[in-house]
Order: structure tokens, then sequence, then C-alpha cells
């Protein structure tokens, strides 16, 4: 599979470094730091609109011109945050979806989206469409019912691959709208309390709508609203994570200067959660620590006591997961030292002594993040570091052998949720990675490995050349067999 790697290019990075500079802006001051009592997955509605933070670059008057910022159509009544309506969109009618609030307890709301009849007689005719491997059947659908959510996510998948991007970022925005439109009087987007069950079909859709939208807003330069979108998602179900926020909120973090919103979540949720064995979490906790020593306005002894600090960290991140350095010098185009490249610790066998989903994992991070990391003074910091780790090594550090261990032991299979955020994030060092059991079977598009245990609520009608099978989906027909999409994987 091939498609655009994620990460604004490096066009829009230095033209957002250059404005922040010389208007004195920081998006630091926006975030959530240390000292912030708020829940580490709190969002705010106004980080919702990218126009926010695009007003801390280019002022309001650039951004909206001598237009009203929420400027509606009187066709679209209802006030949202996800999105803004446009006079280009078919006049809105509710498509058939609700959402119920299931039960609350432990300070928690369950909430789950429903479809009524009429909606799951669509979803079966989308199906179909879809069976048929013909987008122009899909297009139809959406002109006879303009507010479908997985027709409006597919065929945005096919627009993109069209680089229609405008139309693909346009159907997105359409389908996060009918979904606010339809959200209980009492789930909170703020709050980081209301929880939606990815096992659940009718739930998987705004996952999905969600990411793909804050994937958009992260290429458009707007990875400060990108990252509130993560949040968001990621409070949905923060336990199972079915979509892998973790492997991304970092460098999401990172991108929009939020610092110490990073360290924060990795102080918090460390303990319970592990972190640091996740690679991306490893290295950017330490180029978090780096960057904020940097700051101007750090007092000097902070400044040397958080340089020791990223020191330590992206020392042992290197000696924990060796096998980022050669492929992260090599997208930077940077050529490392003969003592790098021929020492045995950094050499071809850190590549091959690593288990596959350990490799998955470790072509994410690298694939995703090397931008971050072709800086002159991160690249002189990690040289430093290597160096250091290289004496470590060669001087027989227990924490080396450790390591070594704790490699072999862990990372033995990925589950199915890094698969799935591996296929979303599309970028080919780590689609290549994928397991024979993920890239042989086909992908749907509008719900892209879907769990084992799903939690069915209603299923599609068996054709008269089908057998009954009472374990089928909505997605599935009567022998329990998922659709091809129109757009595959592999």
């Amino acid at each position: 599979m091939c498609g655009c790697q994620e990460g604004a290019g490096d066009d829009i990075d230095a033209l957002l470094e250059t404005i922040e500079q010389s208007n004195g802006l920081t998006l630091q001051s926006e975030g959530c730091g240390a000292s912030d009592n708020r829940p580490v997955l709190y969002v705010e509605h106004r980080n919702l609109n990218p126009e926010t933070e695009l007003k801390r670059y280019f002022g309001a008057r650039a951004v909206l011109g001598d237009q009203r910022p929420r400027q509606r159509q009187r066709q679209f009544h209802r006030s949202t945050w996800m999105t803004i309506p446009k006079n280009t969109w078919p006049r809105f009618s509710r498509p058939g979806i609700s959402m119920t609030l299931l039960e609350s307890r432990d300070g928690l709301q369950y909430f789950t989206f429903e479809h009524s009849r009429d909606y799951q007689q669509i979803q079966f005719k989308f199906l179909d469409s879809v069976e048929s491997m013909d987008p122009n059947n899909i297009v139809a659908l959406l002109q006879m019912n303009p507010y479908h959510i997985d027709s409006l996510l597919q065929l945005s998948d096919v627009c993109r691959i069209q680089e229609d991007h405008e139309m693909a970022r346009d159907l997105i925005e359409r389908a996060l709208y009918s979904f606010e439109c339809a959200f209980h009087p009492v789930c909170s987007l703020t709050s980081g309390t209301s929880r939606l069950d990815y096992l659940r079909p009718e739930n998987r859709a705004f996952y999905l709508a969600g990411y793909k939208h804050m994937m958009f807003l992260e290429r458009r330069g707007c990875p400060r609203t990108a990252l509130e979108y993560c949040r968001l998602i990621l409070s949905l179900d923060p336990d199972s994570d079915p979509l892998c926020m973790l492997l991304l909120i970092d460098f999401l973090s990172l991108r929009s200067r939020e610092y110490n919103f990073l360290l924060r979540l990795y102080q918090d949720w460390e303990v319970h959660r592990n972190l640091s064995q996740l690679p991306n979490f490893a290295f950017s906790v330490a180029l978090s620590h780096f960057h904020l020593s940097q700051e101007d306005q750090t007092e000097s002894e902070e400044r040397e006591r958080l340089k020791h600090k990223a020191d330590l960290l992206l020392q042992d991140a290197l000696i924990m997961f060796p096998g980022v350095l050669m492929p992260l010098l090599d997208l930077c185009t940077v050529q490392p030292d003969a003592a790098v490249s021929s020492h045995d610790f950094f050499g071809p066998r850190s590549q091959l002594g690593q288990t596959p989903a350990l490799a998955e994992l470790v072509s994410l991070y690298v694939g995703r993040t090397h931008t971050l990391w072709r800086e002159g003074g991160v690249l002189l910091w990690l040289e430093e570091c290597v160096r250091e780790v290289l004496r470590r090594v060669d001087s027989k550090d227990p924490l080396v052998e450790d390591c070594q261990n704790k490699r072999k032991q862990r990372y033995q299979s990925a589950p199915l949720n890094i698969h799935r955020h591996v296929i979303l994030s599309e970028i080919k060092e780590a689609t290549s990675t994928l397991p024979l059991e993920v890239t042989t079977q086909s992908v749907m598009g509008f719900d892209p490995l879907p769990p084992l245990d799903s939690v069915v609520s209603y299923t599609r009608p068996e054709s008269a050349n089908q057998t009954q099978n009472n374990s089928k989906g909505p997605w599935e027909d009567a022998g329990g067999n998922g659709y091809k999409s129109i757009y595959i994987h592999s």
C-alpha cells in the first residue's frame, strides 16, 4: 500500500516557525502544562476549530476576512463544534442516526450510536455498492442520501486517491457534522468522560471520521488542532485505544510544540501503561526535554537539568531500541560515522534481531517522525548521545544486556489495533512490515480490521443463495464474509 506519509512538508513547518518567531508567539502557552489540574485528555472546544490555530499565526482578519466566523445558511440549525457547515452542502435532514446513553458508572458515561430501520436499509445498499467495486454506485447513493456516513467515508478515500484532497476533506467534515447533530444531550466532547465502544460497528465510523479529519488538519499545517482531535479520539476509549492514538499523540505534541502536555501524559500514564516500552514515547519524551532545554525563557539552571535529563532519556531509548538509529539517519539523509555504522550494536544485527512486532513499531516511528530529527541542533545532540551509548556498550553497562533480554521477551506479536493504526497511517515504511495475516486479507476502507468480538445490533438480510449464519454482522453477508472495499490496501 502506498499513500501520503503523515506530516506536513518542511516548507509549512519552516513558514510557521518563522511566523511564530517574528510574532513572538508560542503554542506552548495554549496547552495543558504540568501544573494544569484538568484531566490530561481534557479537550477545549475552541481548539477543535482550525481557525483558532490559524489566527495565532496570521491574525483574525487574514483568516476570516470580512466574514463572520461561524456564518451559516438557515438550513443548518444545529450549533456544532467539530465542523462548520458550508453553503455548498446539501440541505441537512436527519439521516437516521441517533445516540443513546447506555449507562453511567464511576463518573463515566457510555454512549452508542444507533441506526434507524430506514438507515439500516441504506446501509445494506451501501454494502451492495461496495461489493460492486464501482465508486459511481456510492456517488449515486450519496445523491439520494447525502449524509450517509459510510458512503461519505468511502468516497472520501476515493477522492483522496485521485488527489482531490479538497473534496475528500469536505466529505469527512460532512460526516462529522452528521454525527455531531446526533449527539446525546449529555454527551460531552470536552470532559474526557464520554465513552464510545469500538466493538459496536455503528460507533466505528465516528472514530474513523475523526481520525481522517485529524490527519487532514495536520497536513494543512494545523498540528495543534490535530492534537486536540487526537486527544478526543483517545478519550473515547483510553483503555482499549482501538486506533492506537498513543502511537501518534507524541508526534502531534512535538509538531505543535506541546512539550509539557506530552511530558504530563507520560508521567500520568507510564505507571499503568508502560509508555516507555513504546519506541515513539521513549524517543519523543527525550526530544521534548531537549526542546524545553533550548527555550530562551527557561532559566539556565533549569535548562541544564532538562538537557541532562534529555541526554539520559535518549541514551536509554537508543539502548532499548538500537534498531531506530540507522533507518532514522537514512531518512534524514545523514551518513553515519564509520565508528557507528561498523559497530555491532547499531549495525545490521540491530535490525535483524528485532521481532516483527517491534520492527513494525520502529518503522512506524521512524517513517512518521524523521522530519523532527532533521534540525541541526537535534542532530548534533543525537550524535553526542550515540557516542555516549557506544561508550556504555563497550564498557559493558548492565542496562545493555537488560534491554536486550526485554526485547527478546516482549514484542512477540502486535495486537490488532496496532495493525489497524499502521493501515490508517499509510506510512510505507510501516505498512511494508505488516504480517501476512493482515496483508493477505481484504481491508475495508470504511471499517479496517474490525474487532473479532464485535457487538452486533443488526444483520444484513441473506440473499436467496446464501446460507443463514447467526454470527454474521451488519458489515457481513449471511456467510460471515466481509466485503472488499473499493480501495483495497495492499
